[in-house]
């Protein structure tokens, strides 16, 4: 399917960084409607994130290797440069990570950095109602909000359930709506030459 171009006539590239959640066992469609609304999609999952995922169905899905590490001192990037990035599920422990600017995993590493080059970044949260409820978690929303980051929570978006109960909600999760609010977000790219 053709869908937008940038400046140099590729397709823009989307990152969708997921996490350790059961929510990324699912994260295929995700990477589906992202290909149909006209990206070049690259999955990055964070350490825990890579246990729920199928890499190599993921690499055959986006024709990018799934990374989850940092690369070697010398090695090639093997991703093309994000035009946009959308951090889904986000698990309390990124955000609480990321809102810090600590960068000890691929994933945020690459989030931070993103910030500084303005990318845009939206998140979508995803946790149970207890552990939404800690300071740390709803102080680092805030400030990702005021960084700039568009934030996808709340009852409005994936309503909050109880500890436990996480995997009973796996097909309700709305793998639409980081799209959606990308829609019209795209950072020009330069022409090439």
């Amino acid at each position: 399917m053709s869908g937008p171009h940038t400046a140099n006539g590729h397709r823009p590239v989307l990152y969708v960084i997921t996490c350790g959640s059961p929510m990324a066992r699912n994260v295929g469609q995700l990477v589906d409607l992202a290909k149909r609304d006209g990206w070049d999609v690259c999955v990055v999952t964070t350490p825990d994130g890579a246990k729920f995922v199928d890499r190599a169905t993921l690499a055959r899905q986006t024709g990018h290797p799934v990374r989850t590490h940092y690369k070697n001192p010398g090695d090639l990037d093997v991703l093309p440069p994000a035009d946009a990035m959308l951090v889904c599920p986000a698990t309390v422990n990124t955000v609480n990570k990321w809102a810090a600017g600590i960068t000890d995993t691929l994933a945020l590493g690459l989030l931070v950095e993103a910030q500084g080059l303005g990318v845009p970044i939206v998140a979508v949260p995803y946790t149970n109602a207890a552990m939404a409820a800690h300071p740390a978690f709803l102080a680092g929303l805030a400030r990702l909000r005021e960084w700039g980051v568009q934030v996808l929570f709340g009852d409005h978006v994936v309503p909050l359930h109880p500890p436990g109960t996480g995997e009973g909600h796996v097909d309700d999760f709305p793998w639409a709506v980081g799209l959606a609010a990308l829609r019209g977000t795209r950072r020009p790219v330069a022409p090439v030459g």
